[in-house]
This record gives structure tokens, sequence and C-alpha cells, in this order.
């Protein structure tokens, strides 16, 4: 048992009082030479919410103070939520008034409270553990000689107060970055200085600027890191098999890489071989990140911070340089690269059957034979007469059994319990000064879910595989939603006339995915499963493993992209190690013990920061694809329904509001338990679904908001 694990069994088992950290020291007979080791471990567990440190200086479990460790998730209302460091706690709801200063992703320490929303569980802000909003970026609003920051992210609600002698020269509407000098209290909004300008508001690029400067995150790689990178090579040593005699030789292997067009860091090849009739065996190959970027070296320290790389409308910003991510570890054609492979062997049964009869995990060298794109794949298997199939046909016939693949893999996942949502995705293209001159729809077609069954596929393999072993692991883990939050969902679509099996016995993902399929194709679709994403939990890391309720699961892992998800790297080093050695020593163990949840924590945080970047860029996009649009008029349908309006959704997926106060031929009111607007001497009902013709009124890019007027219903 790792030294952190035994600390905190014992303080959960054998302590029936805090204790100072000497009486810690005395009750577990720490050496003195141990004591700075165990005291930055307590530091440590306090961060990762496992440890509490009362005002008196005083340690203990969280629960005994009867506390809950997580962290914030604000919301619209101000309110907001605390996503427990435990995944299988449920999420706890905390008003705007109990919040006591905390922040939007804050680390937090929380008191469960007396709720008025049903069963679920309300708290209070008892303490709080680590600020993550250091910075904040907005629009600067100048009175007389002193200002207000309006944060441009909506989920930080607190305006902050700049004093005259922090504007640093700033001036009224732009956009500025201010580091926080006080923190907010009960009732106080934070203080700032203005330590950046980034430009006016409107200005050219200035906008997504400041998306990127919110997450904290350098442009550039540090000179450190730049300095490390000149050691790596350009191309792999032909001898490297010889040199590694662990390293399985796959160069002759056929096998191609699938991705999107204008995708550089390509870190997952797949091959397909027919072992006979019945026996198929797929390999996934991911590029070997963890041979180049070496543990606790500048490079790994900075591929940490970033955590992820972040796709926004207009770049990439890399979790590794480019030298990596496009170069030595992109798996490009016809050049030999190192790789992590997982081989599975399948038995296909009847029509649709399939089982695994074998599997293997292996270090290896490949060499590409094509780089493909989703769209060739495509054409490959929807056209025989295609020039695809001409260019590419030494590897027609394995895209062919590839394909067959996926559909066996795809129908018996989803016949266990995996769940699948239609959300319609939208890629903005840009001019070249940056401007938006067109929303095009991505699609989901066997091409891509060719890949996606695939990953998946060795994604599950390697976390069986760790589990197995009962080795420290790093976990993708998607906890069962909560009941009560599932007996209201169930509660919204019984409106819609359809009802949630199970409900009352905790739900099965079976039973959400049939309503996802009942619901295909209807007016409902988008609001019933938006409703539903939002009933449940969100996916995290964690060195828990327990399951994957989304995908209904029971063991899964991140594997398959380790040029972008620090996890992925985290995973490869584990399982190599374990690989090559057969098992961990109980040192290595215990060093993992102690690093993965703080790792699990950090990489969930800023996968979460940034999805939210990546959404903000899109959304501020389609604002400002929409703003020389004023006055036209579109077709469009009712996406949501409230009381103050409805939202409409427009064939390139943007969306805006119709307020009610605007509706000029009623007096309309909303009917909550029917989700409709009906209007008081019409009768005239605008529901969910509904088609209707709006025109453009008002466009605000700084408040991301959209307002129509509604000229008519379709009938």
């Amino acid at each position: 048992m790792s030294a952190r694990s035994e600390l905190l069994k014992k303080l959960r088992e054998d302590v029936h009082r805090p204790l100072s950290k000497e009486e810690i020291f005395n009750k577990f007979d720490i050496a003195k030479e141990q004591q700075q080791m165990f005291s930055d471990l307590l530091d440590d567990l306090i961060k990762l919410g496992q440890v509490f440190k009362n005002s008196q200086g005083l340690y203990g479990v969280p629960e005994k103070f009867n506390l809950i460790g997580g962290r914030i998730e604000k919301i619209a209302s101000g309110n907001a939520f605390l996503i427990p460091d435990e995944p299988e706690k449920d999420d706890i709801y905390i008003s705007s008034a109990n919040m006591n200063g905390a922040m939007h992703n804050d680390k937090v320490f929380v008191r469960p409270v007396r709720s008025n929303r049903g069963k679920s569980q309300a708290g209070e802000v008892a303490e709080i553990v680590e600020r993550v909003n250091k910075e904040i970026v907005g629009n600067l609003e100048k009175y007389k000689n002193y200002g207000f920051l309006i944060p441009d992210n909506k989920r930080i609600c607190n305006d902050v107060f700049i004093p005259p002698e922090a504007l640093n020269d700033a001036q009224n509407g732009q956009k500025v970055v201010a580091k926080i000098t006080r923190w907010p209290e009960k009732n106080r909004n934070p203080e700032g200085e203005i330590v950046e300008i980034l430009g006016d508001k409107d200005d050219a690029g200035v906008d997504i600027e400041a998306i990127i400067r919110q997450l904290d995150l350098p442009g550039e790689f540090p000179d450190k890191v730049l300095k490390e990178i000149e050691n790596i090579p350009d191309q792999v040593n032909e001898n490297i098999v010889e040199k590694d005699d662990e390293r399985e030789d796959l160069r002759n292997l056929k096998l191609v890489t699938i991705d999107g067009a204008d995708a550089k860091d390509l870190d997952d090849a797949v091959s397909l071989e027919k072992v006979s009739n019945d026996v198929y065996r797929l390999g996934v190959h991911i590029a070997d990140v963890s041979h180049y970027v070496r543990e606790e070296s500048p490079l790994d320290n900075e591929a940490y911070k970033r955590a992820t790389s972040i796709y926004l409308v207009d770049r990439v910003i890399p979790m590794l340089p480019k030298k990596l991510s496009n170069g030595i570890c992109s798996l490009n054609p016809q050049v030999d690269r190192l790789t992590m492979s997982v081989f599975i062997e399948y038995r296909l049964r009847g029509k649709h059957g399939i089982e695994i009869i074998d599997h293997k995990i292996t270090k290896s060298v490949i060499n590409s034979n094509h780089r493909l794109t989703y769209d060739e794949v495509q054409n490959i298997l929807d056209d025989e007469q295609s020039s695809e199939r001409e260019k590419y046909d030494d590897f027609v016939e394995e895209l062919e059994m590839m394909n067959e693949l996926r559909d066996r893999l795809r129908r018996n996942r989803f016949e266990e319990g995996s769940m699948d949502f239609n959300f319609t995705e939208v890629k903005v293209e840009l001019d070249e000064e940056g401007h938006p001159i067109n929303l095009k729809k991505r699609s989901h077609r066997e091409a891509e879910q060719l890949i996606e069954e695939f990953m998946i596929a060795a994604n599950r393999i390697v976390a069986a595989e760790m589990s197995w072993r009962e080795m420290p692991f790093i976990y993708r883990v998607h906890e069962e939603p909560d009941l009560d939050r599932m007996q209201q969902f169930n509660e919204f679509i019984h409106n819609f006339g359809y009802r949630l099996k199970g409900v009352k016995n905790g739900v099965h993902p079976r039973a959400l995915q049939e309503i996802l399929e009942d619901v295909r194709g209807t007016k409902e679709e988008k609001i019933i499963e938006t409703v539903m994403l939002r009933s449940l939990k969100k996916a995290v890391y964690s060195e828990k493993n327990i399951g994957h309720f989304g995908l209904g699961i029971t063991h899964y892992s991140h594997f398959t992209s380790p040029i972008r998800r620090y996890p992925d790297l985290t995973a490869h080093r584990i399982i190599k190690e374990t690989i090559t050695e057969g098992y961990l020593s109980e040192e290595r163990q215990d060093e993992l013990d102690n690093q993965i949840p703080q790792i699990a924590d950090h990489c969930s945080l800023q996968e979460r920061r940034a999805m939210d970047a990546e959404r903000d860029s899109v959304d501020l996009k389609k604002i400002e694809f929409m703003e020389d649009k004023i006055g036209e008029e579109f077709e469009g349908i009712i996406s949501g329904i409230t009381g103050f309006g409805m939202f409409i959704e427009l064939e390139n997926t943007v969306e805006g509001l119709v307020h009610i106060k605007n509706l000029r031929d009623d007096y309309y009111h909303y009917d909550e338990e029917k989700y409709h607007l009906i209007g008081e001497r019409t009768k005239k009902i605008y529901r969910i679904g509904d088609e209707v013709k709006i025109k453009v009124t008002k466009v605000n890019r700084d408040e991301r908001e959209l307002d129509f007027e509604l000229i008519e219903k379709i009938d």
C-alpha cells in the first residue's frame, strides 16, 4: 500500500479527532527524515480534496468534518454545482447566496445544507482550496477614474472592479486582461489590476486571442522546451528493432491512417487481417510519444501544464511542439514511426454477432501505407466507380472488411447499452482575415464511425488489461446519473409521450438509448437529447475504475491520442513499463498511487476549460457570421421554450431568441407542464419542433446574443 493510501486509511479508521501535523508524525511513527515528505504529501492531499485542514491547523479526512471536496461548476443563473472529487458521489447544488466568494472551476470544500430541491443535495462553500481564475479576460467599462471588467466567460458571474491606480492606461471598450488582486467575498466583487491590453474589442483577431488568454496558456513553448527538442531526431533510427528487441517490427504490415483532411497530428493508424473466414485481427497502432517525452523533463512538464491540445476555429494550441506533433510522432505515410500496438482478434458470429477471442499489447515500429481522409474512405465505401478506389486499390479490400467490423462492433456496443447522441457539429470556414464566411455541418458517416469504433475497442482492451493486473492506472470514467435527475428527466419527457424504464431503481444506459432511438427524426429530438445530456454527469479522469455509464462499459481509458492528451501519455508510460517487466515494483506503484490522482484532477479541469474555449470560439464566430444579416428572414425550428421566449435554431445551426414580449398578435403564457406557449385570446400554441419564419433584429457579439422577430408559424 502506498504512503498516500496508508495515511488516508489510518486517518479514516484510526483517528477520532482532528490532529496537528506533529500529532500525525507521532501517531504514525514518522521518522524525522521522512517528515518533510509527509508534510508535502499532506499538502498534496489537501489540494486533491482528500484531507481537510481547519482554521486551527488541525488535519482530518473531509467526511469527518462533514465536508465534501470538489470543483465548482457555475451555471448561467449564477448558481452552481459541486463536482465531487470522488466520482461515485452525487453532484451538489449550491445557490449563489452560498458560494461565499468561490468562482467557476475553483477547488473547494462544501458543507451540506438543508435543500428545497426535493431529494437533491444542496451545499454551502466552506473553504476555497485552490483558485483557478487568477487572470480574467473581458471588456473594460470605464467610469470617470475607475472601471469594471465584464468577463467574457459568462460562468464568471462577478464583474471585476478596477480601481484608478490599476487601470494602467486602459481605455473604455478595450479588451483587457486583469490580474485578481482581491478575491470576491459574499456580496463583494473581486478587484483587479489591468496587466495587458489586447486591443479594441472589435479589432480583427482580438476575440480569439481573448479566448486563448483566458486559458492562461502561453502561445509559444518556453526556451528550455525548445532547447530540449533540438536533440529529438527527425527520423526513426533504422536499427531501432535491433536496439530494442522488445519492439515488434510491423513495417511490412498493411496499415493506414484515416483522419480529417486538415489534420496534421496523426496519432493513430489501423490494420485488419483476415485470419480465417470468421476471424479478423484488428490492429490499432498509436504513436509512441512517451519514447520522446521523458518523464519530468521540461517538455513533459509543459505537456502536463497544457494537458490537452485545443482546437479553436482558426488555430490549434498544441500540447506538444510541432516537431513532435506534426513530425516524428505523427504517423505520416511512407516513413518509419514508433508506436504502441493493440491487436484484437474477433470471431464473427452469424449475421451481426462478434466476440473477442484474443488480444495483445506491444511496442512496435510501423510504416503506414497511406494517409486517407474521411471523405476518401467514404467515397471508396459508397461508390464502386470512384477515383479513390483506383488510387488506393491496394487497400480497398481491407477497408471493406473494416466497414463490416465497424458495423458489428457498433451494433454490439449499442446492444450492450452505449448511448448514441445525434448532435449536429458545425465547422466554421474563415477568410484570410479570420472572418466567418460559411457554417458547414459536419457529418458522422461510416468512415468517421470506423475510426471511432476501433479507438473505443483499443481503449477498452487497455483498461481491462491494467485493471486485471491490478496496476495503478488512469481511467476514463463516467458515473451513473443521480436518481432524482433521472426522475426529473422522466417527468420532462412524459410531456412528449415518452417514459423512461426502471427510473425508480436506477437507470440502465440501454433505457436511455431506447429513448434516443424513439425520438430520432422527431420534432422534439434535439430538446430531449439536450435535456438528457444535461441530466447526466460529466466523464472525467480517475485512478478508480468505476466504469463508463454513457458507453455502457465496465473498463475504459484514454490511450489512443497521446499527441494531444496527457492522460493518454500517462497511460502509455504505465503500460510500457508493465508489459516490459511484467509487473511494477512496489516503489513505482507507490509513486504512481501518489501521482495519478493529481494528474487525473488537473487533466479533467484542463479538459473542461479547453472544451469551453472551443465552444466559445465557435459560438463567437456564429454570432459574427450573422452581424451583416440584420433584417434578413430565415426559416428555422423552435429548439427551446422558456417563460421569457422561444429559441429558434436556423438551418445553419445558429440559435437566436424570440422574446415573449415581442409576440404581437396576443399575450402568450408559458405552460410549464406541457413546455409550450399558448395565446391568451387566440389559443395559438407554439411547441418545440414547430417550423417558423423569423427576421434577424439584433446581434450582440459581446453578450453572444441573437434576437429574432417572429414572422409566422409554418404549418
